[in-house]
C-alpha cells in the first residue's frame, strides 16, 4: 500500500483550480466533469484524475457530509508534470481506510481504486473539523 500521512512540499504550481461543492452525489458528478475539463484545457490527461476525483469525491459526499458545509475540490498541475488532487471534508474524524469487500457488494471499493490509480495518496488531518485526502499522478514518461 503506498498510503502516506505526511505531504512533500513541491514548488508552487503552474495552474491551479480551487471550487466549493455541496456534498450531493450531483456535486460529486460536477467534480468529475470540472476535472475533465479543467485538465483537458491544461493538456493533461484526464481519465485517470477524473476516477481519482470521482472517489474522491463521492466519499466526501458519502463519509464526509455535515448539513450545510460544503467540501472543496482542488487540482494543481505543477510545471514537473505531476498533478495533485485534494478533497477536503469537514468530517476530520473519519479517517478514509482501504478495506477488502465482498466480492458482491457494490461498495467499499473507492480507495483500492484510488490506490491503483495515483502514484501517492494519503490524508492530511485538520485544521479541525476538516480532512484532506490527496492524491498525486507523476507525469507520464
Amino acid at each position: 500500500m503506498n498510503r502516506e500521512t505526511t505531504r512533500t512540499e513541491r514548488s508552487a504550481p503552474t495552474r491551479e483550480f480551487t471550487v466549493l461543492l455541496s456534498p450531493t452525489r450531483r456535486a460529486a458528478r460536477l467534480a468529475r466533469l470540472l476535472t475533465t475539463a479543467h485538465l483537458g484545457d491544461w493538456g493533461l490527461p484526464t481519465e485517470a484524475a477524473a476516477q481519482i476525483v470521482a472517489e474522491l469525491a463521492n466519499n466526501a459526499m458519502l463519509h464526509g457530509r455535515l448539513p450545510g458545509r460544503d467540501f472543496r475540490l482542488r487540482l494543481a498541475a505543477h510545471c514537473d508534470g505531476l498533478l495533485r488532487i485534494e478533497v477536503t471534508d469537514t468530517r476530520g474524524e473519519r479517517l478514509p481506510q482501504p478495506a477488502a469487500s465482498a466480492p458482491d457488494t457494490e461498495t467499499g471499493r473507492g480507495l483500492l481504486i484510488v490506490e491503483a490509480l495515483a502514484d501517492r495518496w494519503g490524508v492530511i488531518p485538520g485544521p479541525l473539523p476538516r480532512k484532506t485526502v490527496w492524491a498525486e499522478i507523476d507525469p507520464a514518461p
